[in-house]
């Protein structure tokens, strides 16, 4: 399962609304996240094959109350999935829209069987 659709389930478990790039549905809610792919690269070459394949993607949160909690179960369950989390981060208030941003960067590693 790719970690898009990962990450798709848990904000899904977390009754969490959850778009790909950028959400467009209006009303927006108080509450919403939005997944971002960062990276999909090979790494640790051997024999002119690629070791393992590496998925990065920026899961945003974006909360016009008290994103702490929200945040906090996020986290926990990422990590509870396996996931490798990368950066977290407090990006700052939108004053235009009234919602704090705060982002999380996960990752994935899986080795790879190309050629095996």
């Amino acid at each position: 399962m790719s970690l898009l659709a990962k990450l798709t389930a848990i904000c899904h478990d977390l009754n969490l609304p959850v778009a790909t790039a950028a959400y467009t549905k209006s009303p927006a809610p108080d509450t919403y996240a939005v997944l971002t792919p960062l990276d999909e690269v090979f790494r640790l070459y051997r024999d002119n094959k690629p070791g393992i394949d590496v998925e990065e993607v920026r899961l945003s949160l974006f909360c016009k109350i008290n994103y702490r909690t929200i945040a906090k179960r996020l986290t926990d369950a990422c990590i509870d999935a396996g996931l490798t989390v990368t950066a977290r981060r407090y990006v700052g208030h939108e004053d235009d829209t009234g919602y704090h941003h705060w982002a999380i960067d996960l990752a994935t590693y899986e080795l790879v069987t190309i050629g095996q």
